[in-house]
């Protein structure tokens, strides 16, 4: 063999090397496990608890998450269309008070709808939908888990279920997904709060100048407790 055919070998069994090495340390979150414990916070404590304590299933489990679902681009939402979904959010958080498992089913549904109008995965792949959230939500996509498990709760014979109290936290957990899922861009969360604040206290002002009933002026956080009826 020449030493150009040799050299070019060497050369091309190299790239091969640095290429794959690349992927392994992109599929492992940019470092393994501490890379992954950066990347998905709480998340990877709840994947260590949910393979019973084995860190390195759990870290294949998030590895391939990461690979599947990193490159995953959210597509933006439009303004008028996000202004429906605040306004679907609002009245499924009012409908609480009378409806509460109703009001967290449609939670449930509106979350799933919301993610695969920004890319994710279908709402009726929940499990495929809920690693690719976690991989970019790592932070609240629990809210999502916990929305999901209590919508979806089998009532008994005597139709016990979640208790109004897990209804209303599950509600709330949720609404920060559903506030990052609705802002343009991740750094613009905080911005997008504060305005829908804004426009909250503005509106409970013009109802109290109508003079509305008092516990109709404001979002009904009224989710607080003794203020949704019996489940």
């Amino acid at each position: 063999m020449s030493t150009g055919v040799l050299i070019a070998v060497i050369v091309i069994v190299a790239a091969v090397v640095l290429v794959a090495a690349a992927l392994l340390l992109r599929a492992r979150g940019a470092g393994g496990g501490p890379g992954l414990k950066r990347r998905f916070g709480p998340e990877y404590d709840r994947a260590v608890a949910r393979h019973d304590g084995d860190v390195k299933a759990a870290e294949r489990d998030l590895a391939r998450r990461v690979e599947k679902h990193g490159q995953l681009r959210e597509r933006p939402l439009e303004p008028a269309r996000r202004e429906q979904y605040e306004a679907r959010w609002t009245a499924l958080q009012e409908r609480f008070v009378d409806a509460p498992r109703e009001a967290v089913a449609e939670a449930d549904q509106l979350l799933a709808e919301l993610a695969g109008v920004r890319g994710y995965p279908d709402g009726a792949q929940y499990e495929e939908q809920l690693d690719a959230l976690s991989v970019h939500h790592a932070s609240r996509v629990q809210g999502y888990r916990h929305v999901h498990r209590v919508a979806n709760a089998p009532l008994g014979a005597d139709r016990d279920g979640p208790d109004t109290e897990e209804l209303r936290e599950a509600l709330l957990e949720a609404r920060g997904l559903f506030e990052e899922l609705v802002a343009q861009a991740p750094q613009d969360t905080g911005r997008h709060r504060a305005e829908r604040h804004d426009r909250v206290v503005e509106s409970g002002r013009e109802e109290r100048a109508t003079a509305r009933p008092a516990h109709r002026t404001h979002l009904p956080w009224g989710l607080t407790r003794g203020h949704a009826k019996g489940s």
